[in-house]
């Protein structure tokens, strides 16, 4: 655990410790390995020429020993190494040596045999001859040696592994046995988040959840005088990058009481026991420093419903650590003053006994922001950066960004600036924010990406097909902007709308949406009598969207009021009949095709409007609401054209 408390930080004697055996031990290792190099042989290795050279010298030899079979070591008559021919064996190696020359034998009869053959041809008389004779002898430090390095090699690496899993030398956890100690960062008094509520915008009513908790830790005596008691557990539930984990960092900024905070995917360990006793250790460093606050992040990583995908008979070391989650939570040896936050994305693969109250009283819902948050968003981001104030402001800002999360929007801070600065540009103005908004949504822009003129006209007819049926629809999603310049994730071109903020879809809305996508399509159809490739995206939208009016929402009357929301639609597994299965496949095409024919009237019906679109789209390239109202007049079903539409956001990326 990484903390700067001197209270719980130990004073080294645990490293110390271990840092004293593994220097003995590789002193030890050392020492052998030199002992290793003294204790062999010094003397000078020959082979059989120079052996029987040495017996052609009358007298030389005065011994010859067979050692364990393995080697041969001769003795030379002290009277003939006084002289040159065997100064190479005098006073060699350490003192004591018995030998003074040494021969490796692989057959000790084969060696045998060779001497005395050698002998016999010189005529050696049998009185006279050098007799080989047979030795054992054995070497206790060399077989001592021989268990001593490899046994000292593999504790070395043994100790290396366990530090390195254990977090590294001299670092947390870095000891060998530390290895189920909690891996949480606290923040306390000696080490601050420099992060407050104020740097948290757009989420007005689960700061005011997070702040009660913050409240109570501080002034607790004011809820308690009334009965009240403190939550166990807060759950932030929201889509990524909505601030769920910027949230939590601001309550440690303002709690003023001790901050432990950890990732679910800390907890798992390859070994066996390991992630409950983190949590244990956790808990147990928490209750020391009560009343506190503990945030894991990512809980999903051990909160995954038990008993789905387990193996019958096997240990599923998840299922452990989430049990001893739960009993430190609500069980028996439960303290008070330890509230537990955690963040997910995932909630619906929370087990239940998680999310049930007395371990997280309350899910704090965070959602991509609306109109007013968006602007709160980028007030906040637009302080760090130097902007022109004459040409930018939070409100166009959160206009143009409908569906946007405030993670997406730092992004769009962020690239605005660095384009800026690409142009050496001493402010950022509106258009750097603009081109910054395509690049998030469309991807880089393809500039040498050459199109010859045919394809970007049936582009443009293209996306103006889906302009014009967005335009006169009147339940359709009014546009924002429709470009035909090639980019990354948009391909050739793409589409932005602003569909109204709501919470419950009619069919009529769903139908005109539907026929909205058609309009692409369609204008191919009407134009050039001939259709491309381009509206593959588009039907992949209609034909989901269909079967979900039809088996999710029941918006069909041939196959009546059921849903079959989270049923698989495999052959095997469907909770349906083949001819219902046959029912819904003719009805949804059905409707896609009297979907499709309505785009096609509907543009046979406005062919000047979309001929006039698709030129200026040819000319301009990249057209917005306010280029659509001074070429066709405008949208008939808005009672203020230029009234600002509130939006969850879409991007249509077709071709």
């Amino acid at each position: 655990m990484n903390t700067n408390n001197k209270d719980t930080k130990p004073e080294g004697g645990g490293n110390k410790f271990q840092s004293y055996w593994l220097y003995a031990i590789m002193s030890l290792v050392l020492l052998a390995l030199v002992i290793s190099g003294l204790g062999g042989s010094t003397n000078t290795e020959i082979d059989k020429k120079r052996l029987l050279q040495m017996l052609e010298d009358d007298g030389a030899i005065t011994k010859i020993e067979l050692v364990n079979g393995k080697y041969a070591e001769i003795y030379i008559d002290p009277e003939k190494k006084t002289g040159n021919k065997y100064q190479d064996a005098a006073d060699k190696g350490l003192g004591g040596q018995r030998y003074d020359y040494q021969m490796e034998v692989i057959t000790p009869d084969n060696f045998t045999k060779f001497v005395d053959e050698a002998q016999d041809r010189m005529e050696v008389p049998f009185s006279d001859r050098v007799p080989v004779n047979p030795v054992s002898r054995t070497n206790y430090l060399g077989e001592a040696l021989q268990w001593l390095l490899p046994l000292g090699i593999f504790v070395l690496l043994w100790v290396f592994i366990m530090r390195r899993i254990g977090g590294g030398a001299g670092g947390p956890g870095g000891q060998i046995f530390n290895i189920g100690k909690s891996k949480a960062t606290l923040f306390d008094q000696n080490s601050k988040v420099n992060i407050t509520f104020a740097d948290v915008a757009g989420l007005d009513e689960a700061k005011e959840e997070v702040m009660e908790v913050v409240d109570f830790l501080k002034n607790p005596k004011k809820y308690t005088a009334l009965g009240g008691k403190i939550p166990k557990g807060v759950l932030l539930v929201g889509p990524p990058g909505t601030g769920k984990t910027l949230l939590a960092k601001a309550v440690a900024g303002e709690a003023g009481v001790p901050f432990f905070t950890m990732s679910g995917s800390d907890f798992v360990e390859m070994f066996v026991g390991v992630g409950a006793s983190r949590v244990r250790d956790l808990f147990k460093q928490a209750r020391e420093k009560a009343p506190c606050i503990i945030f894991i992040d990512e809980i999903d990583a051990i909160g995954r419903a038990r008993g789905k995908g387990a193996m019958q008979g096997g240990n599923d070391e998840r299922e452990n650590t989430l049990n001893q989650l739960l009993v430190e939570m609500d069980g028996f040896s439960t303290d008070k003053g330890v509230i537990l936050m955690a963040a997910t994305n995932r909630p619906d693969v929370l087990d239940s006994a998680l999310l049930r109250p007395g371990r997280f009283d309350r899910q704090i819902g965070i959602d991509r922001p609306d109109l007013n948050g968006r602007e709160a968003i980028f007030k906040v981001h637009l302080k760090t950066i130097k902007i022109d104030e004459n040409l930018v402001d939070a409100f166009t800002l959160a206009e143009m960004t409908p569906g946007f999360a405030g993670a997406e929007i730092a992004n769009i801070c962020n690239e605005a600036a660095l384009i800026a600065a690409r142009l050496n540009q001493t402010s950022i103005n509106l258009d750097n924010f603009n081109y910054a908004l395509d690049k998030v949504i469309g991807g880089l822009e393809k500039k040498n990406k050459l199109i010859n003129p045919e394809e970007k006209e049936i582009i443009a007819y293209h996306e103006a097909g889906h302009a014009i049926c967005g335009w006169f629809l009147e339940h359709a999603s009014p546009l924002v902007k429709v470009t035909i310049v090639p980019r990354g994730v948009a391909a050739l071109g793409y589409a932005q709308y602003l569909p109204k903020e709501q919470y419950i879809t009619r069919t009529e809305q769903m139908l005109d949406m539907m026929c909205m996508t058609f309009g692409g399509r369609a204008a191919e159809k009407v134009i050039f009598d001939k259709i491309s490739t381009g509206a593959q995206n588009d039907l992949d939208k209609v034909t989901k969207q269909a079967y979900d009016m039809i088996t999710v929402y029941g918006m069909n009357e041939q196959v009546g009021q059921v849903s079959f929301y989270g049923m698989s639609r495999d052959a095997y597994q469907r909770p349906y009949s083949d001819d219902t299965a046959t029912l819904i496949d003719n009805q949804v095409r059905a409707l896609l095709e009297s979907q499709y024919i309505r785009a096609q009237n509907l543009l046979i019906e406005k062919r000047y409007e979309v001929e006039l679109l698709a030129k200026e789209l040819l000319d301009k390239e990249v057209l917005s609401s306010k280029d659509l109202i001074r070429l066709i007049g405008p949208r008939p079903s808005d009672a203020d054209p230029l009234a600002p539409i509130e939006s969850a956001g879409v991007v249509d990326n077709t071709l």
